[in-house]
């Protein structure tokens, strides 16, 4: 009886122990922080510990991020080609004749202006049914060898 006197409770505290690590994968990994990875060391347990394939940050990325980045700048498919600037001048010249505006134009051909508007910079990607619309509209040829001449129409040569 005198013993329950003597002894105190101390409510919500919790005995540290320390924590043997059942796998390597649990040393290693972010399941396991430093200091627990210390206490196994000092208790005697295995602890292993992997060097991170690919070190740097975004200013500087390491070897592996550099040799992947060459493999995929030669495996690029090159860039589809633009439409010549010369027929987007023969474009800019026949709309010209006509009196026509870039949006006129657009409404004629039932494109947007912006179509237009790239095909005569020559930053457009040559679309064959586009090309087809404006040599109608615009009565001069855009494909071929004559490109800015007047297009004949009704006469099939045999």
């Amino acid at each position: 009886m005198s013993e329950d006197w003597d002894s105190k409770t101390v409510i919500g505290f919790k005995r540290q122990t320390a924590k043997v690590a059942k796998t390597e994968s649990q040393l290693n990994g972010k399941h396991f922080p430093f200091i627990w990875r210390s206490l196994a060391r000092r208790s005697g347990a295995v602890v292993g510990t992997d060097k991170k394939l690919s070190v740097g940050n975004k200013a500087n990325p390491g070897t592996d991020h550099q040799r992947i980045a060459k493999l995929d700048r030669e495996n690029e498919v090159a860039p589809p080609a633009k439409i010549a600037p010369s027929v987007g001048r023969a474009i800019q010249d026949g709309r010209m004749a006509l009196k026509l505006s870039q949006k006129d134009l657009a409404q004629k051909v039932n494109e947007k202006p912006s179509v237009i508007q790239d095909y005569e910079s020559g930053k457009a990607v040559p679309n064959t049914q586009v090309l087809g619309k404006l040599e109608r509209v615009l009565g001069i040829k855009l494909r071929g060898s004559d490109i800015g001449k007047k297009l004949e129409i009704g006469k099939k040569s045999s």
